[in-house]
């Protein structure tokens, strides 16, 4: 019954975007031409049956681009935030690939302006779409309709952490009716049988997916069990017991008939997202030296006066690919012998009065945007450590240096979530690898405003 649900939903999903897109390119053209600049509707509107026309053409090729896009191949896992991308990505495309051609056929009624407002009022409105669409589904979901009805293969700890992720997000709409094993769990909830029963089990009415979590002593039956599942028709998905070394978005190469799955594959090793990454860095920093740099002076008078000493203190760290660089900061403390080598604390007796409060306000930390300049930072990223710290964490933390991929940032999202100064080192490193696998444009921006909206001021004492 989901599969006849979810075709529904994706045909009403396509004609509904159709219908937004050709209304809004009408909207468009009304804001561009009445609204604007005072020319009659009527003139573009009624009279003009090539602007109809332009308007269903706009509609179908962006549903096309969105069809290519995957855009509507609905899954529940998927992230609204991948769709918002998509869209604007898909939608940018179809319209200057419309734009080149319109222009070659001559067809001069169609104005740039009226395609800028029709881009970004399009893209808000099928974003919001989507939006309002997930509330509902979700709602619904919750309360028990819409559900995916799964099949668990295999009784170890991945089968364990999948239903524990089921129960926690009842909104994804997963209801896991037993699990197949060849030994007794009960925390799994309902034995459904054996591996040998699955092919009968899954003659059941009502079964929509199975997931595989087999164990790596089980591996010999993994032929046995897609067998069974491809003889029913249903879907597979697998989790494998490698799963906890797999990245978020891993990334599968072919050589021949080997399937390599690349687990520290990021999203920016991709040099479009690495160049848009890299230039928003550019103009940012620039624009907030500009505009910090008011407040840069007054610090810097505060911190010659407050003690004897250097104005900037320069402290190496470790950057991307394991490169040192000096990173720069105001000086907070009084010169002392352990400014490389020791960590700070909330309470230092090194502080000096004016560097508690530019430490509590983190404007010790403006000269960075310099760093950011220089391409040894980003302005959103996992802050840089001192090497030897980082000899000792490696050791220790699983992952730690998965970090050293991307440029350290001056802030990051496990600074935005607390974890800053005297905090847990192995929590801040979770949040920080979560950060590199999951990166968009969007996150950053996410960040940015939570560091300005509340980041920017710390739990440390003046």
């Amino acid at each position: 019954m989901i599969r006849e649900n979810q075709h529904v939903l994706n045909l009403l999903n396509v004609i509904t975007d159709a219908i937004l897109l050709y209304i809004t390119y009408l909207i468009a053209g009304y804001i561009r031409y009445f609204v604007m600049y005072g020319e009659s509707p009527a003139l573009w509107f009624v009279w003009n049956p090539r602007y109809y026309l332009a308007a269903a053409l706009f509609a179908l090729t962006e549903i096309i681009a969105f069809h290519f896009g995957h855009l509507y191949e609905m899954d529940r896992r998927k992230n609204v935030i991948f769709e918002i991308e998509r869209i604007l990505w898909m939608g940018a495309l179809s319209v200057l690939l419309l734009m080149a051609f319109l222009y070659f056929l001559r067809f001069e009624d169609v104005s740039r302006i009226g395609l800028m407002i029709y881009y970004v009022l399009s893209s808000a409105f099928l974003g919001g779409k989507r939006i309002i669409l997930r509330l509902i589904l979700r709602h619904f979901r919750k309360k028990g309709y819409n559900q995916k009805h799964v099949v668990l293969v295999g009784n170890g700890y991945h089968a364990r952490q999948y239903l524990e992720s089921i129960r926690k997000h009842p909104e994804l709409g997963y209801q896991v009716d037993g699990y197949v094993s060849r030994v007794e769990r009960p925390e799994l909830g309902k034995r459904l049988g054996a591996y040998e029963d699955l092919e009968q089990i899954l003659d059941t009415p009502g079964i929509d997916e199975v997931v595989i979590t087999l164990e790596i002593h089980e591996a010999q039956f993994m032929q046995k069990i897609i067998s069974a599942c491809d003889k029913s028709g249903i879907r597979i998905c697998i989790i494998p017991y490698f799963n906890d070394y797999i990245p978020a978005q891993p990334s599968i190469d072919t050589i021949g008939d080997s399937r390599i799955i690349n687990i520290r594959s990021i999203p920016l090793d991709h040099v479009l997202n690495a160049v848009m990454k890299r230039g928003l860095d550019i103009v940012g920093s620039l624009f907030l030296i500009l505009l910090t740099s008011p407040v840069m002076l007054a610090v810097a008078i505060g911190v010659r006066a407050s003690s004897p000493g250097p104005i900037l203190f320069r402290q190496e760290r470790m950057g991307r690919n394991k490169k040192n660089f000096q990173m720069l900061k105001f000086r907070s403390m009084r010169v002392n012998s352990e400014e490389n080598t020791g960590w700070s604390r909330n309470e230092d007796p090194r502080k000096t009065r004016f560097g508690s409060v530019i430490r509590k306000f983190s404007l010790d930390e403006l000269p960075q945007f310099f760093n950011v300049l220089k391409g040894e930072m980003s302005i959103v990223g996992p802050r840089p450590e001192l090497p030897h710290f980082v000899d000792q964490f490696k050791e220790e933390i699983p992952l730690y240096l998965v970090r050293q991929q991307v440029r350290p940032g001056i802030t990051g999202w496990a600074q935005v979530n607390g974890l800053r100064g005297d905090t847990s080192i192995a929590e801040r490193i979770r949040y920080d690898i979560w950060y590199i696998e999951h990166w968009s444009i969007w996150l950053d921006l996410k960040i940015v405003l939570m560091t300005i909206f509340g980041g920017m001021i710390n739990k440390e004492k003046i």
